[in-house]
């Protein structure tokens, strides 16, 4: 096949695909010729790669344009019901799915609550078991809509999990300490459970990551090249959003040390952020001080008790305990900000994550003032600090977002059925030497 600069033929139409199908999902519908021009491609080639993607069914016509003293111009956009999409959102509360078309809208859902919450140590199989369970219910709601067909397949499954992930040749490995989770294979349990289609392609990302690519694609991170998006809940994480990283890279900004010698925190070390910042942390402090959440409440419900607390919203008196602990961690949260700020020189922070979104705006004012306070002045003069603005699915989203850019990626055709490749000659070569000197020893 003729190559181009090291590129096949095939490279290069597959390319032009993934260019034409993201131009038109970010910024469509678009006539061929403005396509043309963003997409960087010839008129014939737009057209070319245009044509194909219909024949593909992944592109479709979007009405006219009218064009002064000329013929209308025919507008082209992705299909939405192309194909369907699976997040989830493995939280440390709870495990939430979500079924979503191309167009990201939402199909169906389901939520689990996990068990155990104060242990920190979650069972895989329990965790597992609610993925699989949830994706089950998702996909078998969509099929008892009368509106499902035509929905397209399934083009993957994408999971947001809490703390380090890491991918081999095996398979992805989970390493989430606070949560009692050591090189835990996840990709391979759900893989071998045989409850999940062998085609349908699965992938697993840091929980932070997710809501940082949702952020950068749809939210408060659009148009900027370099930003940091913090995920604000139990515990606190953070995506660095870089020219050199553009699809992202979870930091385990949580566990950087504000205090030597400080507060335990669940990863086992002492001064963590995260021992002082994340809600777990803040409504044990409040206890600690004094305060007294609902009994039997769950950590979304104490941290409404406490906001409930230090704000009345009935013109009563602040709580001075509650309302002493929040600022404090807002001092705790702006000076970690400020730290990455000053590493990173992003052009906007955005919080998010439920306990983040939950408090607000008002809070996070007193998060922007102390981080800009503890920041040098170049970088804090430059960067703007925000909530996120998908909400609390933004993991969700941001999971099935990881299916997604593979479609991309692939030009939105079908991954490839994997199939034995034959080992390479040095290896049967070196296999049976080694097999005939255990033979004749």
């Amino acid at each position: 096949m003729a190559r181009h600069g090291g590129r096949t033929v095939r490279d290069l139409r597959r390319e032009s695909r993934s260019t034409v199908l993201q131009r038109l999902y970010f910024d469509g519908p678009m006539s061929r010729l403005a396509l043309g021009s963003a997409a960087g491609l010839s008129s014939g080639s737009v057209s070319n790669v245009v044509a194909e993607l219909m024949a593909d069914g992944l592109v479709e016509e979007a009405g006219t344009l009218g064009a002064d003293g000329g013929r209308p111009r025919t507008l082209v956009r992705v299909a939405a019901d192309r194909g369907r999409l699976v997040g989830v959102d493995v939280g440390e509360t709870r495990v939430r799915v979500e079924l979503f078309d191309l167009s990201m809208s939402e199909l169906a859902r389901t939520e689990r609550v996990l068990p155990g919450h104060g242990s920190r140590s979650y069972d895989v199989g329990v965790v597992a078991g609610h993925i699989l369970d949830g994706v089950a219910e998702v996909l078998g709601a969509d099929r008892a809509d009368g509106r499902a067909q035509g929905r397209g397949e399934l083009l993957g499954v994408g999971i947001g999990v809490p703390g380090i992930v890491e991918h081999t040749a095996d398979g992805t490995l989970v390493h989430g300490q606070t949560v009692g989770w050591d090189a835990v294979p996840l990709e391979a349990l759900l893989r071998d459970s045989g409850r999940l289609p062998a085609h349908v392609p699965l992938f697993v990302e840091n929980g932070a990551r997710t809501l940082g690519q949702a952020e950068m694609w749809f939210g408060g991170g659009r148009g900027a090249r370099n930003a940091v998006v913090v995920l604000f809940g139990s515990g606190v994480g953070a995506c660095v959003v870089t020219d050199e990283v553009e699809q992202g890279r979870a930091v385990e900004w949580g566990h950087l040390t504000v205090r030597v010698r400080g507060r335990r925190c669940r990863c086992g070390a002492r001064g963590c952020l995260e021992a002082y910042a994340g809600a777990e942390a803040l409504l044990a402090r409040w206890r600690e001080a004094g305060g007294q959440p609902p009994s039997g409440a769950d950590e979304e419900a104490a941290l409404t008790a406490l906001l409930s607390a230090a704000r009345p919203g009935d013109g009563g008196e602040p709580d001075p305990v509650a309302a002493e602990v929040l600022a404090e961690t807002a001092e705790y949260l702006g000076a970690g900000l400020a730290d990455l700020v000053n590493l990173f020189q992003p052009e906007r922070v955005l919080v998010g994550g439920w306990a983040g979104l939950q408090l607000g705006p008002a809070f996070l004012e007193s998060v922007r003032a102390h981080t800009l306070a503890h920041a040098l002045r170049h970088p804090a003069g430059r960067v703007g600090i925000a909530l996120g603005r998908l909400g609390p699915d933004a993991v969700t989203v941001g999971a099935a977002i990881l299916p997604l850019a593979a479609f991309f990626a692939r030009g939105g055709r079908r991954p490839p059925v994997d199939s034995p490749a034959p080992a390479p000659a040095w290896r049967a070569a070196l296999g049976g030497r080694l097999a005939a000197r255990r033979g004749g020893g």
